[in-house]
C-alpha cells in the first residue's frame, strides 16, 4: 500500500499550508528522512520529511498551492507497486467514515474544528488519551480540551476558540492521523452534542483518506523488528551514545531496562516504545539487574518577564551574528557554569550549540556528532498551557509563554543533578532571562 503525504498541522490554529518548494519529483527515489517539500504558515516555513522509502507518485499540488491540513498531496510507492501520476483524489480523512459511506453519518455542526496537532515534523497520528471536557459541556480558548500522546511526548492541548463542545469525533485510546478533526466548537449550546469514533481510524486502507499504520501490538512487536546481524552494527560499541525516543528511555528507565543490550545485539536505532517488547524478551540470563526503583525525577518552575529577552534578542541582532536560539542556548549554558553542549529544539527541528560561562562571542554551532548536555526546548509559539514529560537522557529546560509572562520549567532525573544544582540551574537561567545583560558582565 502506497504511503500517502499528507499537509501536516504545524500548528493548532492552522488550516492549510502553503507550498514553497518541492525537493523531490514525481518518479525520484526517496528515502526516509530525505526533504520532501518545504511548507509555510503565518509562524514558520518548515522542511517535511519523507515519512517512507520508495518512489515519489501522485504529486497533486504544485509550489505556491495553499492547501489543507491533512490533504493528501502524494503518495509514495514501495518497491513493486505499480506508478500512476494520475492525480489521487483529494479528501479530508474527517470525511471518511468507517465504512467508507457518508451517507450514514450525521451532518457536523457549524463551528470551530478542532483538529489532531502535529507535535513533531517525525509524527503522522497521535493517541487520544482522554478528553478533559465532556460533549455538550462550555469551554473557553484556554481552557484544556484533550490529552494528546505520541511516542515523543504526552501533552495537554487547549480549546482554541470559546462556545460549547458541540461535536466529539474520536474515542479515547483510538490512533488518530495528524490533521483530521476530532472535535467542533460551536459558539451556540448543542441540543445534543455528537458522538462518535474517529472514522478514519477504522476505516480499511485506501489512497482516499491518510490513516497511521497500524500499531503492533505487544506480542507482535519482538516478531516485526528485523532479526539483528551476526554481528553488532557499527557505532554500537561500548561507549557509545545511544539513539532512542525520550518516551522509550523513561519506561526503560522505570523498569530498568538496559536500551544498550539492543544495540549490542545490532538491532537498528533510534529506538522506540515498541522495541522495548524485543528487550523484554531477550533471555533473563542476558538482562542487566533491573533496578529496585525508578530513579526519582525532578519537576521545577519558575516565571520571568517575556519582554527583557524579547528586547535583548532584538539588540544582540544589530550588534551580534546570534539568532534567538543562539542566544538561549548562551544564557543556559551560563547558567550550568561550564563549558557544555546545548541542544535547542524550535519548529520541530534540533540545533546543538557549544558555549562557555563567559561572553556572548564564546557560542558557536557544535558539530553534528556532538552529545548535549543539557537541551533546550522552546515552545513560546506553541499554544500549550502545561507540560510534565518526565527525566530525559539529559536535563530539558522548556520555555512556555502565558500572556506577558514566560513560564521555564526544569525536568531532570535525580542521577542528573542533585537537588541544588536543579536549583541552581533553573534560578540562574531564569536570572539570565529576565536581566539577560548580566550575562555581558
Amino acid at each position: 500500500m502506497p504511503h500517502e503525504v499528507i499537509m501536516p498541522a504545524l500548528g493548532m490554529a492552522q488550516d492549510t499550508g502553503h507550498i514553497v518548494a518541492w525537493h523531490k519529483a514525481a518518479g525520484d527515489a526517496v528515502v526516509s528522512g530525505d526533504v520532501l517539500f518545504e511548507v509555510e504558515t503565518d509562524k514558520a516555513t518548515m522542511e517535511v520529511e519523507a515519512q517512507a522509502t520508495g518512489t515519489l507518485t501522485r504529486v497533486t499540488a504544485g509550489e505556491g498551492a495553499d492547501v489543507p491540513v491533512g490533504e493528501v498531496i502524494a503518495l509514495i510507492a514501495a518497491e513493486g507497486e505499480a506508478l500512476s501520476d494520475d492525480p489521487a483524489p483529494s479528501e479530508s480523512p474527517a470525511d471518511t467514515p468507517a465504512d467508507g459511506s457518508a451517507a450514514d453519518e450525521a451532518p457536523l455542526p457549524e463551528g470551530t474544528t478542532v483538529i489532531m496537532p502535529t507535535l513533531g515534523m517525525a509524527q503522522d497520528s497521535g493517541l487520544l488519551v482522554s478528553w478533559l471536557i465532556e460533549p455538550g459541556g462550555k469551554v473557553a480558548a484556554d481552557d484544556l480540551l484533550f490529552e494528546v500522546e505520541t511516542d515523543k511526548s504526552t501533552m495537554e492541548v487547549p480549546a482554541g476558540a470559546d462556545g460549547w463542545l458541540a461535536a466529539v469525533l474520536a474515542e479515547p485510546g483510538q490512533e488518530v492521523p495528524t490533521g483530521q478533526t476530532i472535535a467542533v466548537i460551536s459558539p451556540e449550546k448543542p441540543g445534543t452534542p455528537l458522538v462518535r469514533k474517529a472514522g478514519a481510524v477504522a476505516a480499511p486502507a485506501s489512497a482516499k483518506a491518510p490513516a497511521p499504520a497500524p500499531t503492533p501490538t505487544p506480542a507482535e512487536a519482538p516478531a516485526r523488528r528485523p532479526a539483528p546481524p551476526a554481528a553488532p552494527a557499527k557505532g554500537t560499541a561500548p561507549g557509545d551514545r545511544i539513539l532512542a525516543s525520550p518516551k522509550a528511555r523513561r519506561l526503560a528507565l522505570a523498569e530498568g531496562l538496559d536500551l544498550a543490550r539492543l544495540a549490542e545485539a545490532g538491532y537498528p536505532q533510534p529506538f522506540h516504545v515498541r522495541d522495548l517488547d524485543t528487550l523484554r524478551a531477550m533471555p533473563a540470563a542476558e538482562a542487566a539487574p533491573a533496578t529496585a526503583a525508578a530513579a526519582p525525577a525532578r519537576h521545577l518552575t519558575a516565571e520571568v518577564d517575556s519582554e527583557a529577552f524579547a528586547a535583548f534578542a532584538d539588540w544582540a541582532a544589530g550588534e551580534t551574528d546570534l539568532g534567538e536560539a543562539a542566544l538561549l542556548a548562551a544564557l543556559a549554558g551560563a547558567a550550568l557554569g561550564r563549558p557544555a553542549v546545548v541542544a535547542v529544539q524550535r519548529f520541530g527541528t534540533e540545533t546543538a550549540y557549544a558555549t562557555t560561562p563567559g561572553p556572548l562571542s564564546g557560542t558557536a554551532p557544535a558539530g553534528a556528532d556532538a552529545a548535549p548536555d543539557l537541551r533546550l526546548r522552546d515552545l513560546r509559539d506553541s499554544r500549550l498551557a502545561s507540560l510534565s514529560l518526565g527525566p530525559e537522557d539529559v536535563p530539558v529546560l522548556t520555555l512556555t509563554r502565558h500572556g506577558d509572562r514566560l513560564t521555564v520549567t526544569l525536568e531532570c532525573g535525580a542521577a542528573q543533578l542533585d537537588a541544588p544544582g536543579a536549583v541552581a540551574l533553573l534560578a540562574g537561567f531564569a536570572d539570565r532571562l529576565d536581566s539577560p545583560l548580566r550575562h555581558l558582565l
